[in-house]
């Protein structure tokens, strides 16, 4: 990370400042200037949803009266606050919280990814670190985002806490993405390495996440609400980063502070889906054996307080405002783009030929059959907020130039062994996808990043293009095609201008998913 930027604090220096009010069209900013306008967009898509300001939104504390405030409900502190926490942003999460919190915080337990710490510190993060002598034991592991030893060590500290609460209490959890792999605690007989084959299998034969979730917890000692029912009867506050598609809270991390809603019959079905009820070992057929027998039923959450403090709707509203100040008409397009990045990439390429015919001066413009064309792949991607007729209206007479944002996961079909991520794919495959039609005077450029500032196995967050990039890439000897037959996406960005098309950040301490950045600009 020694070459990361350091662009977060940088932004109070550098604010965002506005390219076109006031000036003729010969003196638009030049591409590259438009390119610095959309990594600073970015910067404050992340800033909104950084720990710090994300706490403090969301709690607040009386010093005379020691009354905690979460939302519209109240908590009287007296010596009896208590923190865990699991993910990869709970580290700023749990700094934040411990400099909130001070003295009232008798004792926390949190699990964070292997060497997240000694990243941080190298990048000069340190809001992100606790104090020196902080109440809060720090356990680092799942490394490659997988549960391990680490991990389950971890998990089994924070059990040890919840049960050892009373009426009396109170205990904040902080949750974010990755808690899952934070957080394994299979229950007995069933071994760690017996839920991650089983978990495994299934993955390989096609089951969903939804699917997989609902065995994990069923084999889990915490998730599917099992943290809430061991921390009872303690008051519980669940503060959620969300990195998931429609903030599900049952989803993140697996659900520890959320009933389950599942039942071991569902559990049989996904594993007779899957042809694998008969291969399960002894230890899985006595935990649902178990569980199936149990007369109390499922447990409640009725002691919980579940708040979603961040997400990406939070961070793109951020974007939209921070563009209208720059003199763009900005609209939110969905906070729930997915599907395969191929696909993602045609829309987005189509997006731009509609949107442009509307805001260039009449001439061949778009034909209604790619008007269509644009819809129909909007409906094959089923993007349950898209926005998109909406946001056709809004450019056809906006008079100014536009910024379309969007958030989400988009998925990558592995075929080749390169290195990239699926940011900086779906960049190099939009960029590839914009070089196929004349997209008359009208300016374009593209970023696509991850909240969390690492795209896959590689220190960029992700990438920015413009229409002019495969041609561009030609005359330096570089085939987009062939980068994308494997894969390569982040070695043909480092080749290309020198890596100037990367966007570098840093780890930033949070995350939720995707931000993509449209900008349209007629010349």
């Amino acid at each position: 990370m020694a070459a990361a930027l350091q662009i977060l604090p940088r932004l109070a220096r550098a604010p965002l400042r506005p390219l076109f009010l006031g000036g003729p069209v010969a003196r638009l900013a030049s591409g590259m200037a438009l390119a610095e306008q959309a990594r600073q967009l970015f910067e404050s898509t992340v800033g909104a949803v950084l720990p710090g300001p994300m706490l403090h939104r969301a709690l607040s504390l009386d010093l005379d009266s020691g009354q905690l405030k979460v939302r519209d409900r109240s908590f009287q502190l007296r010596q009896n606050l208590y923190l865990v926490g699991f993910g990869k942003a709970v580290l700023g999460m749990a700094a934040a919280a411990e400099e909130l919190l001070g003295q009232h915080l008798v004792q926390g337990v949190i699990s964070v990814p292997k060497g997240i710490r000694a990243a941080m510190e190298h990048a000069g993060k340190q809001e992100m670190l606790l104090k020196p002598h902080s109440r809060i034991q720090v356990f680092e592991g799942a490394e490659d985002n997988l549960p391990d030893r680490d991990a389950l060590r971890a998990a089994l500290a924070i059990r040890q806490l919840a049960e050892g609460l009373t009426a009396d209490d109170l205990l904040l959890v902080l949750i974010s993405g990755g808690g899952s792999a934070l957080l394994p605690a299979p229950i007995p007989p069933v071994t760690l390495e017996e839920k991650q084959t089983l978990t495994k299998l299934l993955a390989a034969r096609g089951a969903n996440i939804q699917e997989l979730n609902t065995i994990r917890k069923a084999l889990s000692q915490l998730k599917g609400g099992g943290l809430a029912q061991a921390a009872y009867p303690a008051q519980v506050v669940s503060l959620i980063l969300s990195d998931v598609v429609g903030d599900p809270m049952e989803v993140i991390a697996s659900g520890p502070t959320v009933a389950s809603v599942h039942s071991v019959q569902d559990c049989l079905h996904i594993l007779n889906r899957y042809g694998l009820r008969a291969a399960l070992p002894r230890s899985v057929k006595t935990v649902l054996a178990r569980a199936d027998s149990d007369p109390h039923g499922p447990h409640s959450c009725g002691h919980v307080l579940n708040v979603i403090i961040g997400s990406n709707a939070l961070a793109l509203a951020e974007a939209q405002r921070q563009a209208e100040a720059l003199g763009y008409r900005a609209m939110v397009l969905s906070t729930a783009m997915q599907g395969d990045v191929k696909s993602v990439a045609q829309f987005y390429a189509l997006l731009v030929r509609v949107v442009g015919a509307h805001l260039t001066p009449p001439g061949p413009g778009t034909s209604v059959e790619e008007d269509e064309q644009l819809y129909e792949l909007a409906a094959k991607l089923q993007l349950p907020d898209l926005q998109l007729k909406e946001a056709l209206e809004a450019v056809a007479g906006a008079g100014s130039p536009v910024c379309l944002l969007a958030g989400g996961e988009p998925t990558v079909q592995l075929q080749g062994s390169g290195k990239g991520g699926r940011n900086q794919e779906l960049a190099l495959r939009v960029g590839a996808e914009l070089g196929q039609w004349p997209l008359g005077p009208i300016d374009v450029l593209f970023l696509s990043g991850g909240t969390d500032g690492q795209d896959g196995p590689t220190e960029a967050a992700g990438a920015w293009v413009m229409p002019e990039l495969a041609s561009q890439a030609t005359t330096e000897g570089l085939d987009v095609a062939t980068f994308l037959a494997h894969n390569d996406s982040h070695t043909f960005f480092s080749r290309f201008q020198g890596g100037a098309h990367l966007l570098h950040t840093g780890l930033t301490g949070t995350n939720v998913m995707d931000a993509h950045i449209l900008f349209l600009r007629p010349q």
